[in-house]
């Protein structure tokens, strides 16, 4: 058993970790295409996919990743409330996701009622499901979707065969650097999973920007929305050797909340306008409900 932010948990051998006193939730056991979830050998969205995941895996690379930190970092791209940043993402569909092709704002909170439902004291958790994805307007202030969605890595070690798609890796000029292709490249054994360089994207972008606008949502809380597309590791159990103290626990609660993320793509069309209300409400408690920079 551990414990964080006042919910106790189970760690089951092989399993993910269970709340003890969870709330059941049924999922659809298909997409919005009625297939089979993250299917990326034939799905109705294939070519899309994995062009998107071809430009990514080839040309996402140690300065890459530099540059787009120092790029975005500053959060010198306008400021917006989240709400506003929401309705954004209604001009957006995720061209990295076999599962949907919904606007992105559907998913934020089709993913916070799903959590909503099954964690119901726990509110900072729904609110990590509307916010999850919102780092995806870099793709509609002038970035390719390449290097804003999509599952994510380390960079500055090998990639990993565990990733989607890793024969598009072979055009990746880090594949050939003499550090950054080896094992644990510019990393040590141990070092902790937050202390690894992550492919850019928008887990890494709305996870500096929730800290730099001064949010106070659970470290945890944060670290579901910095590592939700690092499925490499959540999912196929790569990168393992640099696990630190306190990656068990974090790694726990990252696939509880990919449950919702993931499966809630299956789920009705919410009324997102009736739901408004309540979110706004969390906004101001946990300190991000006014103009935040971007």
């Amino acid at each position: 058993r551990f414990q964080v932010c006042g919910v106790v948990w189970i760690l089951i051998p092989g399993m993910t970790a269970v709340l003890e006193d969870a709330v059941a939730v049924t999922f659809e056991s298909q997409n919005a295409f009625g297939d089979s979830y993250r299917n990326y050998e034939n799905s109705a969205r294939q070519d899309s996919v994995s062009e998107n995941y071809f430009k990514q895996h080839s040309q996402m690379t140690v300065d890459f990743v530099k540059g787009m930190q120092e790029k975005w970092l500053e959060l010198s791209h306008g400021e917006y409330t989240i709400m506003e940043a929401i309705e954004m993402l209604d001009e957006l569909v995720d061209d990295s996701d076999p599962d949907n092709e919904l606007p992105n704002s559907i998913h934020d909170f089709q993913t916070a009622e799903r959590i909503r439902q099954a964690w119901p004291e726990h509110d900072w958790f729904h609110l990590v499901g509307l916010l999850h994805d919102l780092g995806k307007v870099m793709a509609l202030w002038g970035e390719p979707q390449w290097c804003v969605v999509g599952d994510t890595f380390p960079v500055g070690c090998k990639f990993s065969e565990k990733c989607v798609f890793p024969e598009h890796f072979s055009s990746n000029p880090d594949n050939k650097d003499p550090v950054y292709s080896t094992e644990n490249g510019i990393y040590e054994e141990g070092c902790g999973i937050s202390n690894l360089m992550m492919a850019w994207g928008h887990d890494e972008y709305m996870y500096w920007m929730l800290k730099k606008n001064g949010c106070t949502i659970p470290e945890v809380g944060l670290n579901m929305i910095r590592f939700h597309s690092f499925y490499p590791w959540h999912d196929a159990g790569a990168y393992k050797q640099f696990e630190g103290p306190g990656d068990r626990e974090t790694l726990a609660m990252v696939k509880e909340f990919n449950r919702f993320d993931l499966y809630s793509k299956g789920d009705a069309v919410p009324d997102v306008e009736a739901l408004k209300p309540y979110y706004q409400g969390l906004l101001k408690k946990y300190g991000i409900d006014g103009k935040l920079k971007w």
